[in-house]
């Protein structure tokens, strides 16, 4: 049969149940949200003469829920047009519409008697081959589905959403030993290329993989901290992004969570294991305290760190009062600042007998040796305990991948003088002369399994950028970018400059793309694997030329920049932008004369020059113009004053997306662009969509000439601007960038509806450019941004 799920009901309106039904409108599919009726009316509702057989007062609770998406941060959904995409309704009056759905996700409390009950009914109203999942954290999936019918068993199993939904790549499935291979089949490959995540698949174990060990390591951390005699501060300042872990590190992780669930979740693993490891799970006295005093982390203002005023304090388990935030800085913390690539940064750390290096010893080899024994367990093979972590905890690499790189042998051997337990199987890979659990090799990623190597199967549609360089080369590279052999005829040019920021270097690798592409390829993509897609132009260099007055040497590189954009544009060949996460300034300025943007899910993307006291410089005013006056009907007349009202407003408020949807609503991305759920698709997609252009003929646009709003619409454009200033809204030179940007935008001194060509249009925009990049306050803002990282407003 060919399945589909074109709708879904999700039970249970939480903050996770509501955040699941938002993920399912992000991706178009329509959802019923479901929850318990109310037993008493509101002081407002009796104000109101309802009573409790009211529809708005039976739906109270899934409906306010629903409200709450609109509020909430990060924003649950992609675009707040997507929450008509979800029906609130209850578990008396609605269940019926169960027969509706092709898949039942069950999220209320965690109990089993109370998931039974919720089951006893779905049984009795779904229709047949629908699919069943609980978003159980860690009650067994195979007590759930006792005493149920058979097809429901058979379509029953655990889907583990991480939370935030939207954002958290990790799905855990878990399939009961009546689940069959086809569902299983079909809710992984939809969790992958539908539902955009990173699927593993589980075993009906206490908190499933990523929880079962993510926790473990947390009370590790917690217990060597006290053992130590380490502070809060110190151990976040060497738990984080240092050895290639979240931000957040341990106990800033822990406030974010809620020490309530992390104590619950602790507690199910307690409750189902022995000796040693039932020890690890019990939740130290002091954080019981913790509990007690409702100190739950940012819920409730206080946890592991409280903010007074500016200043974060840390709170000290032995008095439980707050202190001054503390750090941890020793030769091995210096020392790994300097060493490339983590696995080199860990070594450092791990093997080195200074404070930090001794705490973090002793937390990772626990870890990994956790992992290893709990492998056939928890799940069958290292590739998916690895992945859950990575996926669902945010770390770098996964146990295995980080016993590889800090080496397997030298720290076995470590443990081994301590006295640690390393599990047999590790010994016997030793023995037989294996000492890393991956292999690289030419045909792609091998890992070991089960006394041999096995070579990782991975859905065709992730591209490994690394992968692909060690297997096919790089064409041609400088210090910017490299441009590489995609396969099947398309290039791909890829930015790794620092931040992805475009200087001369990129520039120049763009015009040997399309010259190459254009003599010898189908098309081209942009795109990268990078932490962000493109950060916008080299602002260091543009200051210090603008400081040295070097302007000359500004307004080359801006009509260097402007010539590329040009090329992208008008390549008799197809070029396909695939943006990602940020892509800011001069970053949208590549994406916006491609002839597809194929962007992510999450592509954070917006013209922000303002910000530094200029204007989009690369043909982005330009751009975003024609593509507000291509999304108008044709053959119907429109007010070509709100077409440029509203691009003067995207780029003087320096508008960002905040999804790939949202960028569609800025219309920076049109009607035709596309968006990937699934980040890991996003090369693989861009590819077939360069494939598809190419297969259908295609052809450059056209140079025709833009109608602009001229003088009079400057005017018009300046008005809204001079208010605000005379307000205080705006300083005087942000009045000055307006002034600016309305000029380029109205093009100039001309009358209203003049026809003008592209070329009238950059040099207006260069001109405006490099006039602001001379301002003294623009030079202030650009350093600002530089060295504090955010605006200033001067």
């Amino acid at each position: 049969m060919v399945r589909q799920i074109q709708k879904a009901a999700v039970l249970g309106s939480g903050v996770m149940g509501s955040g699941i039904a938002a993920h399912l409108a992000n991706i178009g599919i329509p959802t019923l949200l479901l929850d318990i009726v109310p037993r008493e009316l509101t002081e407002d509702e009796k104000k109101k003469g309802l009573t409790l057989e009211d529809p708005q007062v039976r739906n109270r609770i899934s409906q306010g829920n629903l409200q709450k998406l609109l509020k909430q941060k990060p924003a649950p959904l992609t675009s707040k047009k997507n929450i008509a995409l979800i029906q609130a309704g209850n578990f008396e009056d609605d269940m019926k519409r169960l027969n509706e759905v092709d898949w039942i996700i069950e999220v209320v409390v965690e109990n089993l008697d109370i998931k039974k009950k919720v089951f006893e009914q779905v049984d009795q109203y779904r229709k047949p081959g629908s699919i069943v999942s609980s978003n159980t954290s860690g009650i067994s999936v195979e007590a759930m589905a006792e005493g149920r019918s058979e097809d429901f068993q058979r379509h029953f199993l655990g889907t583990h959403f991480f939370n935030p939904p939207r954002y958290l790549k990790l799905l855990e499935i878990i399939p009961t030993k009546k689940t069959d291979p086809e569902v299983l089949s079909f809710m992984k490959q939809f969790g992958e290329d539908v539902l955009g995540k990173g699927v593993v698949e589980a075993k009906d174990t206490p908190n499933f993989i990523a929880n079962r060990i993510g926790t473990y390591g947390l009370l590790v951390t917690v217990k060597e901290m006290t053992k130590g005699g380490y502070s809060v501060g110190e151990v976040d300042s060497v738990t984080g992004p240092l050895v290639g872990r979240p931000k957040s590190a341990t106990f800033r992780t822990l406030d974010v969570v809620g020490l309530d669930t992390f104590a619950h979740v602790a507690k199910n693993v307690y409750d189902q294991v022995e000796g040693e490891e039932k020890e690890v799970f019990e939740v130290p006295d002091f954080m019981k305290k913790m509990l007690e005093n409702g100190w739950l982390g940012s819920k409730s203002g206080q946890g592991f760190f409280l903010k007074q005023g500016k200043e974060i304090l840390e709170l000290n388990p032995n008095t439980l009062q707050y202190e001054e935030r503390k750090k941890l800085k020793t030769p091995s913390t210096e020392m790994s600042k300097q060493e490339k690539g983590l696995s080199n940064k860990l070594k450092a750390l791990v093997y080195s007998k200074d404070r930090a290096g001794t705490l973090l010893w002793n937390i990772f080899s626990p870890v990994l040796v956790y992992s290893a024994d709990l492998l056939g367990t928890i799940a069958d093979d290292i590739v998916a305990i690895d992945n859950a972590m990575k996926w669902g905890f945010g770390w770098e690499l996964g146990p295995f991948e980080t016993w590889d790189a800090i080496g397997v042998e030298k720290s076995v051997a470590k443990m081994k003088e301590e006295g640690k337990k390393v599990p047999e199987w590790i010994e016997d890979m030793l023995a037989s002369g294996v000492t890393s659990f991956y292999q690289e090799r030419e045909d792609g990623l091998y890992f070991y399994h089960k006394g041999e190597f096995k070579l990782l199967e991975e859905n065709p549609k992730v591209i490994n950028l690394k992968r692909l360089k060690k297997q096919k080369g790089v064409i041609k590279k400088n210090s910017g970018a490299s441009f590489i052999d995609l396969g099947d005829g398309v290039a791909l040019l890829e930015f790794h400059s620092p931040n992805n920021a475009i200087g001369l270097d990129i520039i120049q690798m763009i015009n040997f793309a399309v010259d190459e592409v254009e003599k010898n390829f189908k098309g081209l993509v942009i795109g990268n694997q990078g932490k962000n897609f493109c950060v916008g132009a080299n602002l260091a260099m543009i200051l210090m030329e603008a400081q040295d007055d070097n302007i000359f040497e500004i307004d080359i590189v801006v009509r260097h920049f402007q010539q590329a954009m040009m090329k992208i544009k008008y390549s008799s060949k197809p070029v396909v932008a695939a943006p990602f996460g940020m892509t800011l300034g001069g970053g949208t300025e590549v994406c916006l004369p491609a002839a597809h943007i194929q962007a992510s899910a999450e592509t954070y993307m917006g013209l922000v020059e303002v910000g530094v006291g200029l204007i989009p410089g690369g043909g982005g005013n330009k751009e975003l113009y024609i593509k507000h006056l291509e999304s108008m009907p044709s053959g119907v007349e429109f007010d070509l004053q709100k077409v440029a009202n509203k691009v003067f407003e995207t780029i003087a408020m320096a508008k960002v997306s905040t999804s790939g949807e949202e960028a569609r609503d800025l219309n920076l991305l049109n009607r035709t662009d596309g968006i990937s759920v699934n980040g890991d698709h996003l090369l693989y997609d861009a590819k077939q969509a360069v494939l598809s252009l190419y297969e259908k003929g295609y052809k450059p646009p056209v140079r025709k000439k833009i109608p602009v709003v001229g003088e009079t619409g400057y005017a018009t454009l300046l008005l809204g601007a001079q208010a605000m200033y005379l307000s205080g809204y705006i300083s005087e030179h942000d009045l000055k960038i307006a002034k600016k940007l309305a000029y380029v935008i109205a093009g100039g001194k001309v009358p209203y509806g003049t026809e003008v060509d592209e070329q009238y249009l950059l040099d207006l925009e260069r001109e405006a450019f490099l006039s602001l990049v001379e301002q003294p306050k623009s030079q202030a803002r650009m350093q600002h941004m530089l060295v504090k990282g955010k605006p200033l407003r001067n």
